[in-house]
């Protein structure tokens, strides 16, 4: 399908970027807190393990890992990747699915194009959660996200509100005991550790049990994507030196 309306007159379109070419540049500018998401998660997980005196991790991840080869191991960096990404990928699978059977509807109901705008909420919406987030209440708050955060506006360019962010605030809201707290920053059943803000608040910044060093990489407990400034730092040079992330907009919500 193709919209009905064009653009005429004077338009703000200066240069031959379209929205598939800004979409796919800020999904690799996401790659760099992807790829601590599953190193940290795993790092995490693994390192509670071992805290607990265990050699294998439960479930069928514990099966998957052990057949595999892995044992508990937070020093092993690929045996962290392969932990962390049995708890991402499939809260990123679901997102997508759901996510774009509603695109698809909406998109067909419309008779438009599916656009490449969900490429990016399907990445941020599973970085902004903890590994532990029941996979039904990810495809509720997707759910939520694209059909009252997106579609009901009209859709991609005329939604007012994040759609990624507006589904993480509705699970805040809907399901505060698995969005919050100390258990669920840690993929291990049953763990509590305060993430350092937690710490921060509850003690004071004389109660961080993480160096400072630690918390700029990421290798800290939370929400799996949001760890890591250094990831995030990179994500903001390729932004801004492609030219689709604008400095000033970055710098003013900073101030």
């Amino acid at each position: 399908y193709t919209p009905g309306d064009k653009t005429t007159g004077t338009t703000h379109i200066r240069d031959h970027l379209d929205l598939k070419r800004t979409m796919i540049t800020v999904a690799v500018a996401l790659l760099p807190c992807g790829i601590m998401t599953l190193y940290n998660t795993g790092f995490q997980a693994n390192m509670a393990l071992e805290s607990l005196g265990q050699a294998q991790a439960m479930g069928w991840r514990g099966d998957i890992l052990a057949m595999l080869g892995f044992a508990v191991d937070p020093h092993n960096w690929l045996g962290n990747m392969l932990h962390g990404a049995l708890y991402f990928i499939p809260v990123f699978l679901v997102t997508n699915i759901v996510g774009g059977f509603w695109e698809t509807v909406f998109a067909v109901t419309r008779k438009h194009e599916i656009n490449e705008g969900f490429l990016v909420t399907g990445l941020l919406f599973p970085l902004t959660l903890p590994p532990t987030i029941p996979l039904w209440q990810v495809a509720v708050g997707i759910t939520f996200g694209v059909v009252i955060g997106k579609e009901i506006f009209g859709g991609t360019g005329r939604n007012i509100l994040n759609p990624a962010l507006t589904a993480r605030a509705f699970l805040f809201f809907a399901y505060p005991a698995q969005i919050s707290g100390d258990a669920v920053w840690v993929a291990l059943d049953g763990f509590t550790q305060a993430t350092p803000l937690g710490q921060v608040a509850a003690g004071g910044i004389e109660a961080l049990t993480v160096t400072w060093k630690d918390a700029f990489i990421g290798l800290v407990p939370g929400s799996m994507g949001e760890t890591s400034a250094l990831g995030a730092l990179i994500g903001a040079v390729i932004l801004v030196g492609s030219g689709i992330g604008s400095w000033r907009i970055m710098l003013g919500c900073l101030i």
